[in-house]
């Protein structure tokens, strides 16, 4: 079965953010306020984050950077599993080492590269180039990786269970 988006299709995703570092006071100075926040979907656990702990952020909390690359590892991980559904590529295992990186770019600092590191292990008799292949195609199907102004490159690595 393959599924088909409608071309007229809209699909709506809602947050409720809530700034609860509030509680250690207000933001009377930059050095001093909290960067805590937690946001929720639905009826979905709440997951707590604050800003980098270049940013003055607790680093024992995830930070929006972390989450956008998370967003891509994630967003490609499923695309590959469909398309590996799809096409006869039986995976077994799946890992990401994924790594973004910002810096100055046109007088702003903003992600210039997310680089996914997928090591995918196939069954016994797996083709392997198939299952390389299908990379490019979850790739060009990532809605996440489709939406960002950087590149998104992936270096996967197929392994052959034993």
């Amino acid at each position: 079965m393959k599924i088909q988006p409608k071309d007229h299709a809209v699909h709506e995703y809602s947050v409720a953010l809530v700034w609860t570092g509030a509680k250690a006071g207000p933001t009377k100075s930059y050095q001093t306020y909290s960067r805590e926040y937690e946001y929720r979907s639905g009826d979905k656990p709440a997951v707590r984050g604050s800003a980098d702990p270049i940013y003055r952020g607790d680093a024992s909390l995830y930070n929006p950077e972390e989450l956008l690359v998370v967003a891509l590892s994630t967003c490609h991980l499923l695309s590959y599993l469909a398309e590996c559904a799809r096409g006869g590529v039986l995976v077994v295992a799946y890992d990401d080492d994924a790594i973004g990186t910002m810096t100055m770019k046109d007088g702003r600092e903003r992600f210039v590269d997310v680089l996914l590191r997928p090591r995918v292990t196939v069954a016994a008799g797996t083709d392997i180039e198939r299952a390389q292949a299908l990379h490019h195609k979850a790739h060009d199907d990532c809605y996440i990786a489709n939406s960002v102004n950087f590149p998104v490159r992936h270096e996967p690595t197929i392994i052959v269970a034993e």
